[in-house]
């Protein structure tokens, strides 16, 4: 069985289409599929009425913790939830004005405009980031790469490095569970923390009411991560996610992941299986 529970579509940072991505999806063999774009729930006013497999609703939340930005993916909730869709506008907001103050910071160095030309490309719903501004940078000829314009404007520490003020961990957690959905604690290892400072932060989110960890991200990873991953979610109690982080194609990473790399862990899929829904673990 081939499942995915973290992708991105062209309304957030991905390169494919909503529908588009789900046939990829069932091309690939996916038999369960979340798209899961970053702070939007957009995509799912763009899916067909009667999609050829089985939808997660989900999305994935920016937040902080002891500093940190941490991704918290909440899977199978409510999309007409008030509580969540006012806190997905807040943070949708939130985006919205960092690109302002992008755009603001980048006309200041000669590039003026970058904001409009790209609202009026992408349209009204979609979060503007750093890669959009990247490829108008080179389509303009300011630079002579995606990368350059990282290195010379966008990068850390570039004038277009803007950090966003983004909720705490808790308040986060408390918005997926309001909506009746299960928090997921994306890609534990991306944070680059210690093995013991890991430890705090999913201890952080489990008191928060986070109940999975993403065990498998996307299709580069070793045994070793996989095991340590495993062991955390057994250790605390926590469901096991598994997902491609599917943002575009590439060799290294494609929609779908191998269901059984959840081991023993109990799989946060297990109670939306629609052939054998069991009791909620």
């Amino acid at each position: 069985m081939r499942v995915d529970f973290h992708t991105h579509t062209t309304l957030s940072d991905g390169s494919l289409e909503p529908k588009v991505l789900i046939q990829r999806a069932l091309d690939q063999g996916v038999e369960m599929l979340a798209i899961t774009d970053h702070d939007t729930l957009a995509a799912y006013h763009h899916l067909p009425e009667n999609p050829p497999l089985q939808i997660i609703p989900g999305i994935e939340l920016s937040c902080v913790w002891s500093g940190v930005t941490v991704h918290v993916v909440g899977l199978n909730i409510d999309l007409h939830n008030g509580v969540l869709k006012e806190a997905v506008a807040e943070q949708e907001e939130a985006r919205d004005k960092r690109a302002r103050t992008i755009d603001a910071k980048l006309a200041k160095r000669g590039h003026a405009g970058l904001y409009d030309e790209a609202r009026q490309r992408v349209g009204p719903h979609k979060a503007l980031g750093r890669p959009d501004f990247a490829q108008l940078l080179l389509e303009r000829g300011a630079v002579n790469s995606l990368q350059q314009a990282f290195d010379r404007y966008l990068g850390a520490g570039k004038i277009g490095d803007v950090k966003t003020h983004w909720p705490q961990l808790d308040e986060v957690v408390d918005w997926i569970v309001s909506s009746g959905g299960v928090a997921v604690l994306a890609h534990p290892l991306h944070y680059k923390l210690t093995r013991s400072k890991l430890r705090r932060l999913v201890i952080a989110f489990n008191d928060a009411g986070g109940r999975a960890l993403e065990v498998v991200n996307g299709r580069r990873w070793s045994q070793s991560d996989l095991s340590h991953l495993r062991g955390l979610a057994r250790d605390f109690g926590l469901m096991a996610s598994i997902g491609s982080d599917f943002h575009a194609e590439s060799p290294w990473n494609d929609v779908g992941c191998e269901a059984d790399l959840v081991g023993s862990c109990v799989p946060v899929w297990r109670a939306w299986q629609t052939d054998n829904p069991p009791a909620n673990p």
